[in-house]
Order: C-alpha cells, then structure tokens, then sequence
C-alpha cells in the first residue's frame, strides 16, 4: 500500500514560487509514476507532472511546461514540485498519486490510472 503526504502549499503573489513536497512510502523498490495533479472548483483535475521512480522519466502538463519542476530525491521517498513564475490561474489543490509503471500512460497524465492519492496542499496565487 502506497501512501503519500504532501505538504509545502500556501499563498503567494503572481510571479512568485513555491516547492511542494510529497512524502512516500510503501513503493520502494517498485516501478511507480509519481506525480502531481490539480483540482480547482469546477474543473476536472489536471494532471502538471509526473517522474518515474526508476528511470526519473518526466512529463509535463501542457499549461506548466517551462514553468513547473518534479523531481525526486535519491531515495526516491519524497516527491517535489517547484511552482515558479506563479500566475492566479495555478491556483489550486494540489494532489499527489502514484500509479504502477505497468499501466500508468505516464505521458496522457490521466488521473484515473493513478491508483494511490494524497489529502491535497492549496496554493492560492493573488494578482
């Protein structure tokens, strides 16, 4: 069992940065997509990134390219997001997941094939 913990959100002016964190555990030595989804009310949830725990393959959302950053720490328990050139559209709950490398089409970012959720961090961005 997979279980994640994020935490690192908060509020921050446009054009501005945030680094969120998600602690796992329950995956190690195991082939996972961890990655980062958004929910904002009334939208879908979006998937911003996702990195492979064994090769530290990354793909990005659309709307975050160039901006976002996921990566991982060597012992692959903790999971970050760097949030920068912050823009009121980001603002959001963000989640973490995890998915089994075996179905996951990392690529597609789709939260239905992502198994494992965190409890979400809220990143609020004023103008």
């Amino acid at each position: 069992q997979v279980q994640l913990v994020e935490s690192g959100g908060g509020s921050v002016q446009a054009g501005g940065s945030l680094r969120l964190s998600c602690a796992a555990s329950g995956h190690s030595g195991g082939n996972y997509w961890l990655a980062w989804f958004r929910q904002s009310p009334g939208k879908e949830r979006e998937g911003v990134a996702t990195i492979n725990t064994i090769t530290g393959s990354t793909y990005y959302g659309d709307s975050v390219k160039g901006r976002f950053t996921i990566s991982q720490d060597d012992a692959y328990n903790t999971v970050y997001l760097q949030l920068s050139s912050l823009e009121p559209d980001d603002t959001a709950v963000y989640y973490c997941a995890a998915g089994s490398a075996a179905w996951v089409r990392a690529w597609l970012l789709l939260a239905k094939e992502f198994s494992y959720w965190g409890q979400g961090t809220q990143v609020t961005v004023s103008s």
